[in-house]
């Protein structure tokens, strides 16, 4: 079974996550969308939050799992005998960091990482600069899936 991992923070998950994920679910046997667990940062949504929505927005995807992980991106791999990581890239900025990560991970464990070309009506698009657009009022309707949109602006009305 040809698996990979598209690793992420999801905070919130966004239309160019889900483009990236579904694409990706096109090419192997079973995509696993993995939420990154970092406790010296305080997300938006809980994890367990973040799971619930990938969980709905990909529902029709039949080869998508959700799972949770921490620490090394590479040990959580090899524990579950996944052999590809699949990220993104919106611009020059984005390959900078993520080749020197999937050189990093490829030499500590073998793991290759794939890049995927955003599409480009999401090239600009990250989970931080929607949560600052909402927060000023802005509307981001448009850049996530709807039930996502209102967990949002719910989720921002109770900190207002």
């Amino acid at each position: 079974m040809r698996r990979a991992v598209c690793p992420g923070s999801f905070d919130p998950v966004t239309l160019g996550h889900l483009d990236v994920v579904g694409r990706a679910s096109g090419l192997f046997d079973e995509i696993v969308v993995a939420v990154l667990v970092n406790k010296r940062k305080q997300g938006l949504f809980t994890v367990e939050e973040r799971m619930e929505m990938l969980r709905e927005t990909t529902a029709d995807l039949p080869n998508i799992r959700v799972d949770a992980f921490h620490g090394l991106l590479v040990d959580y791999c090899t524990a579950h005998d996944i052999r590809a990581i699949v990220k993104g890239l919106r611009a020059v900025t984005d390959f900078d960091y993520e080749l020197q990560m999937a050189q990093m991970n490829q030499r500590l464990s073998g793991i290759d990482t794939l890049f995927m070309s955003t599409t480009p009506e999401f090239s600009f698009l990250s989970s931080s600069l929607v949560k600052e657009v909402a927060t000023y009022g802005g509307d981001v309707a448009h850049l996530l899936p709807p039930t996502v949109h209102r967990q949002l602006l719910d989720r921002l009305a109770e900190r207002a």
